[in-house]
């Protein structure tokens, strides 16, 4: 009978060279270098009044424009501002479903086919972050992003 041999802990651990290893340490990086440039991969919208919500860089920058701001790096919402922007969010829910819904009424009066809903829709989207704002407001704190 063999001998059962243990194996070390570095036998799991990628090498350096290996796909997992250099994933490995991107994986924490807020920022992923293109063409030689920064650009940000992941929003992380914080608050103390509940968990985090994390969006990919294109959704985060649809969040921030739906909600009236412009797509930054960093930035915060105060705790005074929240109302508005919560209400800002809920307007451009509505005029996203109002206008699928006056695309198809069009289509179908003209006999075409209607467009398809989009895949994943822009309340979908702000949910969580609606949430944490709501959250906030209830709270009387912030939510910041980027820090």
């Amino acid at each position: 009978m063999r001998p059962s041999r243990r194996p070390s802990p570095s036998t799991f651990a990628p090498r350096e060279s290996s796909p997992l290893h250099r994933a490995g340490r991107r994986h924490n990086a807020r920022l992923a270098a293109v063409d030689g440039r920064e650009t940000r991969v992941l929003y992380k919208f914080k608050s103390k009044a509940g968990a985090d919500v994390i969006m990919l860089a294109a959704h985060g920058d649809q969040a921030l424009q739906a909600l009236g701001r412009s797509p930054s790096a960093q930035g915060i919402f105060q705790a005074g501002d929240l109302p508005a922007l919560i209400a800002r969010g809920d307007a451009a829910i509505a005029d996203e479903q109002s206008a699928h819904e006056r695309a198809v009424k069009d289509a179908e009066a003209e006999g075409r086919k209607p467009p398809p809903q989009p895949e994943v829709m822009l309340r979908q989207r702000l949910w969580p972050l609606l949430e944490l704002m709501r959250a906030a407001q209830a709270a009387g704190t912030d939510v910041a992003w980027g820090v």
